[in-house]
């Protein structure tokens, strides 16, 4: 694979690369407010008790690696507390995480989050379409697992794409629970012996969603449990930079095999929904001051029970009532609140035509 590498000071941030080593040295060894997400899916430590079994006796391909087991709670916490820090330290000052776990370790995870400074934004449940089932009957089926989404700090200005995630759903707001399927058929990785390549490997879809939605084309992301690397492949589709973590050979390998053969989108494909607070603000008297509309002109509201009067300085004069299009259109509707731009329009060549179509003329002159 390819390195490539991005300038921070006098340090030099490895792209595109899977590195080899212990997560928390590896981490501490690279430049501080470099990284613009980490998404994080730390050993659960399952505190699994002998092998599990199915109703026909097969034995369950479970986690049982020597990477997921800690001798105890306080031996996990310490582990987490470190790597939790490291993490907060490459993170920009605009920069947020993804953490996530099972009911076996995501509690304690937030807990250290929170002491380790990170500001909790959402937890998000992703429920599994096609979970295991529960073989011995005596817990309920285990169909979800836990991701928590933190800036690095409160206050933080991080990267949420409303719209995009909106765009996603069909127009309607993205909630906290999403419904997608485990890694299965073509996309589960298989070894040489035909059985998994890794016991946890992460679908793209969900890992679509989380980049899509936290990031843009161009950032950097740190997975420092990269796994056979679905956040590399994703993000590599997405436009993305990636950093990769791994200290198993095996894992390297087949993350390295399969990252090589995707393929990047085109940049066109790659532009999403922009979410309506990131495009530029047009004052309103920005469209009397081009001439767009003039003094004296009257507007209606977009239900046409109420007229108004644009003034020089970019106000309205309404029946007694004067200020900001937003003040008047709720002071005549008898609202707490109104957007002005969606609910006055004026007339051109006989027709009604809302004065939000000459903010998108003036904001399309800026971003041309």
């Amino acid at each position: 694979m390819t390195a490539m590498t991005k300038t921070t000071g006098v340090d030099a941030l490895p792209l595109n690369t899977i590195l080899d080593g212990d997560c928390i040295e590896v981490m501490n060894s690279l430049p501080e407010n470099s990284v613009d997400l980490i998404f994080a899916d730390p050993p659960y430590n399952l505190q699994l008790k002998g092998d599990l079994h199915r109703p026909d006796n097969s034995r369950v391909d479970a986690v049982d690696d020597a990477w997921d087991q800690f001798a105890s709670f306080a031996a996990y916490d310490r582990f987490t507390e470190a790597w939790l820090t490291a993490a907060r330290r490459l993170l920009k000052p605009g920069g947020a995480i993804w953490v996530i776990g099972s009911y076996h370790n995501i509690f304690r995870v937030g807990a250290a989050m929170q002491n380790a400074g990170y500001w909790i934004l959402n937890d998000v449940v992703w429920r599994k379409t096609n979970p295991m089932p529960n073989f011995r009957g005596k817990r309920f089926t285990n169909a979800h697992e836990t991701m928590i989404w933190a800036s690095k700090s409160e206050g933080a200005k991080y990267t949420f794409n409303y719209e995009a995630l909106k765009s996603l759903n069909e127009g309607i707001q993205m909630r906290s629970d999403w419904v997608l399927p485990i890694c299965s058929g073509h996309e589960r990785l298989k070894n040489d012996d035909g059985n998994k390549a890794h016991p946890t490997q992460k679908p793209e879809g969900l890992l679509h969603r989380v980049l899509v939605g936290s990031t843009n084309a161009g950032d950097v992301v740190l997975d420092p449990f990269f796994g056979t690397g679905t956040t590399g492949a994703v993000a590599k589709m997405l436009g993305r930079d990636f950093i990769g973590i791994e200290r198993e050979a095996a894992y390297r390998a087949a993350a390295e095999k399969r990252i090589d053969a995707v393929r990047r989108y085109d940049r066109e494909a790659l532009q999403v929904s922009a979410s309506k607070r990131s495009e530029p603000r047009i004052p309103f008297g920005q469209l009397i001051e081009r001439g767009l509309l003039r003094p004296g002109e009257v507007l209606t509201s977009i239900n046409g029970k109420a007229a108004a009067k644009v003034r020089a300085d970019g106000t309205l004069v309404a029946d007694g009532v004067n200020g900001s299009i937003h003040q008047v259109g709720a002071a005549l509707e008898g609202a707490p609140s109104c957007n002005g731009w969606t609910y006055w329009c004026f007339r051109r060549d006989g027709k009604t035509v809302p004065i939000d179509l000459l903010r998108q003329q003036i904001r399309a002159e800026k971003t041309a």
